[in-house]
C-alpha cells in the first residue's frame, strides 16, 4: 500500500475506534465502507479480522462482570448460531449478489428504528430472546461472513432487550469476538485471506489502541437514555446507507 492508503486506513480506523469505545460497536460500521472503497470488500474484511478479535476480546474482559446478568441466558445459543452463520456467510462472500440482501436488511433495520421511536418502551423479553436467539445469531453470522457487518441483525436483536450500557457492550462484544474468531479460519480455508492482510491488521491496531479509550471516556458521560439514542442513531444511519446503496 502507498502512504495515502495508510493514511485513509488510519483515519477510518480511528473514527471507528472512538465509536467502538463508546458503544461497544461501530468499528466495522465506520471503517469498513471506507476500507472497501479503497481496497475492495474481501481485502477490507480480511484486514479487519485482527482488529475485531483484539478490540472485542478487550471489551469482553473489561465488562466480564456482566456475564452473570440473568438476561445473558440467551447468549450461548445465540453465539452457537453465529458460528454456523459465519461459515455459511463466508462461503457466500465470493458469490452472493449483495444489493438485494443489503436493501432488504436496510429496510428491516429502519422499521426497527421507527418502532423504537414510536414505541420507546418496546422490549424483547428474556424468554423470547432465548427462544429466537439461535436464529438471530445465525442470521447475524451469515451477514458478518458475507458483508463484514452483522449489526442489522445481531446488534438490533441485542438492543431490543433494552439492557444497561455495560451489559449491552458485553453481549455485543462477545458476539463480535466469536464471529471474528470463527471468520478467520473460514477465510483461510476458502482461500480468501492473504498473509499481508493479517500484517496490515496488526498495524491497524495502532490507531485503534489510541482512540478506543477516547470513546470509553466519552461514554462515561452519557446517561442511559442518551446511550440508547446514540445506538438508535447508528442503527438508523446504517439502515439508510443500505437502502440508498451508499
Amino acid at each position: 500500500m502507498d502512504i495515502t492508503s495508510y493514511i485513509v486506513m488510519a483515519l477510518a480506523l480511528a473514527a471507528g475506534a472512538v465509536v467502538k469505545g463508546a458503544t461497544g460497536m461501530g468499528l466495522p460500521l465506520v471503517a469498513l465502507p471506507v476500507l472497501t472503497a479503497v481496497f475492495g470488500l474481501q481485502h477490507a474484511i480480511g484486514l479487519m479480522v485482527i482488529p475485531l478479535i483484539f478490540t472485542n476480546a478487550w471489551q469482553v474482559w473489561s465488562f466480564r462482570a456482566q456475564r452473570s446478568d440473568q438476561r445473558m441466558v440467551f447468549l450461548p445459543w445465540f453465539l452457537v448460531g453465529g458460528v454456523v452463520g459465519i461459515v455459511i456467510g463466508t462461503w457466500l462472500l465470493t458469490a452472493l449478489p449483495e444489493r438485494i440482501l443489503i436493501l432488504s436488511l436496510g429496510i428491516i433495520l429502519l422499521v426497527y428504528v421507527v418502532l423504537r421511536l414510536t414505541n420507546p418502551h418496546f422490549q424483547l423479553s428474556v424468554k423470547l430472546a432465548r427462544r429466537f436467539g439461535p436464529l438471530a445469531g445465525t442470521g447475524g453470522g451469515i451477514l458478518q461472513g458475507a458483508t463484514g457487518i452483522s449489526a442489522p441483525i445481531g446488534v438490533t436483536f441485542i438492543h431490543s432487550m433494552s439492557m444497561e450500557r455495560d451489559a449491552h457492550v458485553f453481549a455485543v462484544s462477545a458476539m463480535f469476538l466469536v464471529y471474528s474468531v470463527t471468520q478467520l479460519p473460514s477465510l483461510w480455508l476458502l482461500g480468501v485471506m492473504q498473509p499481508s492482510w493479517l500484517l496490515q491488521g496488526v498495524f491497524a491496531l495502532v490507531p485503534i489502541l489510541v482512540f478506543m479509550p477516547v470513546g470509553q471516556m466519552l461514554a462515561g458521560k452519557l446517561s442511559r437514555k442518551a446511550f440508547d439514542r446514540l445506538i438508535l442513531i447508528f442503527l438508523g444511519l446504517i439502515g439508510l446507507k443500505m437502502v440508498l446503496g451508499l
